[in-house]
């Protein structure tokens, strides 16, 4: 991405807010659609599921065998779908949701993706688990 916007001016285009509030948009630098160009590159997924407007850009480099299609990629999304199967598989007691007292008296709940998850100890002897 440097590569491709060094010494180029960089506009972005706002075009809706999703369902978490984050601004979705479409950015150009020197003429050229930065989202389409990193996908024809193979370096990024076109979100098929709320846009077709990168699938020609997709196709092409899968047929091509660029970047991440040199393999048999699996899309960021597929894998965060499958993270709590994942950790179903590794926790003891087929339960991964740590769950742990705060000084306040507060239950906290942590699950394995959480920044605290490998950080939290748990006292049983407390009512932790």
């Amino acid at each position: 991405m440097t590569d491709l916007v060094k010494d180029q001016v960089v506009e972005c285009v706002p075009l809706d807010i999703d369902a978490y509030r984050r601004i979705v948009a479409r950015c150009h630098a020197g003429g050229m659609d930065l989202g389409g160009e990193i996908v024809g590159r193979g370096l990024a997924w076109a979100y098929l599921r709320y846009s077709d407007d990168y699938a020609d850009a997709e196709h092409m480099a899968s047929a091509a065998g660029r970047g991440v299609w040199q393999s048999e990629p699996q899309p960021a999304w597929e894998y965060r779908a499958g993270r709590w199967a994942r950790a179903v598989a590794e926790a003891s007691e087929g339960c991964p949701i740590k769950g742990n007292i705060s000084n306040k008296g507060e239950r906290i709940h942590r699950t394995p993706w959480s920044p605290a998850y490998a950080k939290t100890r748990i006292d049983e002897s407390k009512g932790e688990r």
